[in-house]
């Protein structure tokens, strides 16, 4: 029995037991004179012994507190928690053909009952049989790139998905939409970004915020908005489209190198920084606005130039009151390349930075100063800390995301072993990580 009772120990064992229940039974549970009715799911491994869990009918799961007069009774035998794809819709021919390539995430997950967290699961094929609306906007062709959730990828990843996306284009996609975990989605948005070139077609990241089994899930929103950018847009950059707000109807398209995750679990998480989004569709009536932003429009004919490669030995360092200055030559010994700065204001780091920032350039390290706030640029001009700073060789990287420079110090890095010509790139506005124009932002 205690195998048929995943996750559960001590009291809430035995109250389970005792009424010979298991996974995936319908109970009903006495506490204190309320009642509670629904399907017995599995608990986390690393939850305490006192809880229960129950999916209601609403489809929330809830914990129901053991307590002495808790009573439980086994109602129906139910079904245990399990994904069944349904059948997909068919294909229209006529409709311009999207890839989704899948790299893990919520947006391609469920629940974890081993450990209570979201796990991938779904795969970019169950994401079509689960939103038919794609069948209405493109003949889309699903494939699997990897399974990993988004705190899991690294540079050699970018790497990989710049080559599928590029494979998919030039096997004649109208657009090709990418599932990725959200949590470091801006990074993958900024590499691919850099890495695809001259793009002919639109590039589109996707996530989710709540995984698919939740009431409240984005995902499907989400997944049809970047399937009607990647089929019907003028667009040809690479773009994140989210919701816009925390309504059901409106999804954003934010530029790739100008996006940033702002909340840690809204819906509306994702904001375009220092620029409006380049566009929104709305996903029912389904339309298009654009924003006025300049963008690079779809063309066929135009030739894609694929630059895959990063360098990792660039880092990325927050300067804080009591940080330790050491930590550069640190990075230094280590090999590292380059260096980007998040410093405060308009671009400052205190003056015990200075010596190990020489040391470092001297060395032919590439060192790049960005800031800590979220609008605005560095000015390091201003005052006699930014201009010492500039006087060491500190590039003044403008408006650029921290991990936006991070991702293009790692580019950079790997188009170059020469420092001259890396801080040229750093310093070039390839793919809009510099704004042409500021707008006030919402508050």
């Amino acid at each position: 029995m205690s195998n048929e009772l995943t996750g559960y120990r001590g009291e809430a064992l035995s109250l389970l037991k005792k009424a010979n229940a298991s996974i995936g039974k319908q109970i009903r549970i006495t506490r204190n004179g309320e009642t509670y009715e629904g399907i017995l799911i599995p608990r986390s491994e690393y939850g305490d012994e006192k809880h229960i869990l129950v999916k209601l009918k609403s489809g929330y799961n809830i914990g129901i507190k053991v307590a002495s007069n808790m009573k439980v009774e086994v109602t129906g035998v139910g079904a245990k928690p399990a994904f069944t794809r349904p059948p997909a819709p068919a294909a229209k021919e006529e409709l311009p053909k999207v890839a989704v390539v899948s790299t893990g995430g919520t947006i391609a997950s469920k629940v974890d009952y081993r450990t209570g967290a979201v796990e991938p699961a779904l795969t970019a094929e169950d994401l079509y049989a689960i939103v038919p609306e794609l069948s209405d906007l493109a003949k889309v062709k699903a494939h699997v790139l990897f399974s990993e959730l988004s705190e899991n990828l690294t540079p050699k990843h970018w790497s990989e998905i710049a080559y599928a996306v590029a494979k998919q284009i030039e096997e004649g996609a109208s657009g090709v939409v990418v599932a990725h975990g959200t949590d470091t989605l801006g990074y993958t948005a900024a590499a691919l970004s850099f890495a695809l070139q001259n793009l002919p077609v639109p590039v589109v990241l996707v996530g989710a915020q709540r995984s698919s089994d939740r009431p409240s899930s984005d995902a499907a929103l989400n997944l049809a908005g970047a399937v009607a950018v990647a089929a019907e847009s003028d667009l040809a950059e690479v773009v994140a489209v989210m919701h816009e707000k925390t309504g059901d109807e409106v999804v954003a398209v934010h530029r790739g190198t100008k996006v940033r995750k702002c909340h840690t679990s809204n819906r509306d998480a994702f904001k375009s920084i220092n620029m409006q989004p380049l566009a929104h569709y709305n996903v029912l009536e389904k339309t298009f606005e654009m924003t006025g932003e300049n963008y690079r429009q779809r063309d066929p004919s135009r030739k894609m130039v694929v630059k895959p490669t990063f360098n990792e030995k660039a880092t990325l360092i927050k300067f804080h009151p009591g940080s330790v200055p050491e930590l550069i030559d640190w990075y230094v010994e280590k090999g590292y390349r380059g260096i980007v700065l998040e410093g405060t204001g308009l671009g400052h780091v205190g003056r015990t930075y200075n010596a190990p920032i020489k040391r470092a350039v001297e060395k032919g390290v590439v060192v790049g100063m960005t800031s800590q706030c979220i609008w605005g640029k560095v000015h390091m001009t201003v005052y006699y800390t930014g201009r010492d700073l500039l006087a060491l060789g500190v590039l003044q990287l403008e408006d650029m995301l921290a991990e936006t420079a991070l991702v293009k110090m790692m580019w950079a890095l790997g188009q170059t072993e020469n420092p001259e010509e890396a801080k040229k790139i750093m310093l070039t506005n390839l793919a809009g990580e510099f704004s042409e124009r500021r707008i006030p932002q919402e508050r």
